[in-house]
């Protein structure tokens, strides 16, 4: 096992190369970049040709083209588009800010951003526990309801409480998590019915001079209806994939054999099927939680005006923030692998008779 996980950490590098590699290109064809939206401002704000731009972006990484034929441009004093090009960065060739990216990002130098003057490290240290709470409540949530659902329906297949269920089920798959978000707001959070919850942030104002339990509870509170909008969207496909898990094994013959001898329902179920059928469930949980981290938060962040790192991801794109953007893909595209390495590991603690070094 110990070679398999090294094999693995060998394959992040040649992969994180990979993606950063393709997105840098891609981004060259992205109209828009912050130098545009510079001039864009200065013009806006009548073109003062003679100011000069400085500070200490000159060295952050960028990849916005930059061929000079920009049409915002014309009309301001070359020296200004100048000073702005090298103050992003924008002065070098992509090759060469490519390579000096490359090497920056090999000791987890990402930067600064454009336009919040602060390093793209302090603002994914500042939104990843916002992210993190919402991720891992959600995705805790969403294994406690659909395990226990999904057996329930797996041992009463056909049954009218199969029906029933299968119906909210149904509706956990057509409906996608931030439309929940919006109905919650609607109904909960002052858009036009109830006030019961708050529509902002995972805490209250002033809350910092409160006491702990207050502050506790008030975190709960916030926490309420954007995680209760992931759950709703996600738990469907993990109960169907419980149930179904469940179903296989119930007809397998050792199971037939388990009640020939005797066995209770309960030890068939919990001793004989329940490890079996759970392998693919448990060792899941490191990729359902990044998935729900990276992919289903982004818009109940955006719904409930959370300051996560979909929330910040989503405004670097907007703003073309070149080093927040490729700095949190990189961190995120590292996160997943990591979590998928654990994810294998997970397999062998949960069934130890799986050797990935015995593969061919």
């Amino acid at each position: 096992m110990t070679a398999y996980i090294l094999r693995r950490l060998l394959l992040v590098i040649p992969t994180l190369f990979g993606i950063i590699s393709i997105n840098f290109v891609v981004v060259q064809f992205a109209p828009g970049g912050p130098v545009e939206q510079m001039i864009s401002d200065i013009k806006g704000k009548g073109g003062d040709a003679t100011m000069r731009i400085t500070g200490s972006g000159a060295d952050a990484m960028a990849a916005a083209p930059n061929d000079g034929t920009y049409r915002g441009a014309r009309g301001l004093d070359p020296a200004v588009v100048a000073d702005i090009n090298r103050m992003f960065g924008f002065d070098k060739p992509a090759h060469e800010r490519f390579v000096k990216m490359i090497g920056d990002y090999l000791s987890f130098d990402f930067g600064r951003s454009f336009f919040r003057d602060q390093t793209v490290l302090a603002l994914v240290g500042q939104k990843l526990p916002v992210s993190i709470s919402i991720g891992l409540w959600s995705t805790l949530l969403i294994y406690l309801i659909s395990i226990p659902l999904g057996i329930a329906k797996a041992v009463r297949h056909g049954s009218r409480f199969d029906v029933a269920t299968s119906a909210a089920v149904l509706v956990g798959y057509a409906v996608p998590g931030f439309l929940f978000a919006i109905l919650l707001v609607v109904l909960f959070a002052g858009g036009s019915f109830l006030t019961w919850f708050p529509l902002r942030g995972l805490a209250s104002a002033g809350s910092e001079a409160w006491s702990w339990p207050a502050r506790a509870l008030d975190y709960l509170w916030h926490m309420i209806l954007p995680t209760t909008a992931l759950v709703i969207g996600g738990f469907a496909g993990l109960t169907m994939l419980t149930k179904n898990s469940f179903l296989e094994e119930i007809r397998k013959q050792y199971v037939v054999t388990a009640r020939a001898k005797g066995a209770s329902e309960r030890r068939v179920l919990y001793r004989h099927v329940f490890r079996n059928a759970m392998l693919l469930i448990v060792a899941g949980f490191p990729a359902a939680f990044i998935g729900i981290l990276f992919s289903s938060a982004l818009l109940v962040e955006i719904v409930f005006s959370l300051d996560g790192l979909g929330l910040l991801g989503f405004e670097s794109a907007i703003r073309r923030d070149y080093p927040v953007m490729f700095g949190t893909l990189y961190i995120f595209t590292l996160l997943g692998l990591v979590m998928h390495i654990i994810g294998d590991v997970m397999y062998t603690v949960v069934d130890p008779r799986i050797d990935f070094e015995a593969r061919g």
